[in-house]
């Protein structure tokens, strides 16, 4: 473990999103801290993160079963440190044996929403097949990856895809205003298809009522804080373009999630 700033957490958690197929958005993160009982030394390491961390918001801080560390929902991400916070690890921890990715789980635990709570009326809908499956998707589209997740979902059948136009002006100028034109076509998912396959608009001024400034709002409150952003049956949130197979693996095992409830 090595010393870290604040401002290299937050390079390292951008490079850690890209190389997930993400593209960063420079958007308000509200989070809200957990309720629950908090032992003494934990409460200590939230203070101390706080003095050396100042302005980053510190989530749940909690004891870790890795190595006497302690887990800490910094920002949009989970960092780990020892009880005195002289370290602070940043990355993903994983089961040797399942080969699964403990941090990654926990942070989907500790960030999933209730789908159906959803504003749907500001997303575009798909129907691919039975439509049986659900999948909401915040999405740019200028954003490389989000083509990329496009392409991706083209051998994926039997859902119904969400799409909510989450235009990054900091990285894509022109975004916010293909997306007013995407919206204002008279079928909003074939525009949208046909953007992505011809690198076609239609042919309107994009100057009829759209929920952009809503859809913003939307996805801070949420932490939407990369493009594309995909929220599953179950209220798992995933950023990055996930390749078929592992949609198609998360799509079932999100929706047998959700069924539980």
């Amino acid at each position: 473990m090595i010393p870290v700033t604040a401002l290299s957490i937050r390079r390292l958690a951008f490079a850690l999103a890209v190389a997930a197929g993400a593209t960063f958005a420079a958007a308000a993160i509200a989070q809200t801290p957990s309720t629950g009982p908090v032992s003494v030394e934990a409460a200590s390491v939230r203070k101390l993160l706080e003095q050396k961390f100042q302005g980053a918001f510190i989530g749940s801080v909690g004891k870790s079963p890795y190595f006497g560390l302690y887990e800490v929902l910094f920002d949009e991400q989970l960092i780990y440190t020892d009880a005195k916070v002289s370290y602070v690890m940043v990355g993903s921890v994983f089961d040797a044996n399942t080969k699964k990715n403990l941090t990654e789980a926990k942070l989907r635990s500790l960030n999933r929403i209730a789908f159906d709570s959803l504003p749907l009326n500001l997303a575009f809908k798909r129907v691919k097949g039975d439509g049986q499956r659900k999948l909401a998707i915040f999405s740019d589209a200028d954003c490389p990856y989000c083509a990329k997740l496009e392409d991706e979902l083209k051998s994926i059948d039997n859902v119904t895809i969400y799409t909510f136009l989450f235009p990054i002006d900091q990285l894509h100028p022109d975004a916010a205003r293909k997306s007013r034109i995407i919206w204002c076509a008279p079928d909003q998912a074939k525009a949208w298809d046909e953007f992505f396959t011809k690198h076609a608009l239609p042919a309107n001024n994009g100057d009829c009522d759209n929920p952009l400034a809503a859809t913003s709002a939307l996805g801070s409150k949420l932490k939407v804080v990369a493009t594309p952003t995909l929220v599953f049956a179950d209220g798992s949130i995933v950023p990055g373009a996930l390749p078929a197979a592992r949609l198609e693996s998360e799509l079932k095992d999100r929706t047998a999630e959700a069924a539980k409830k």
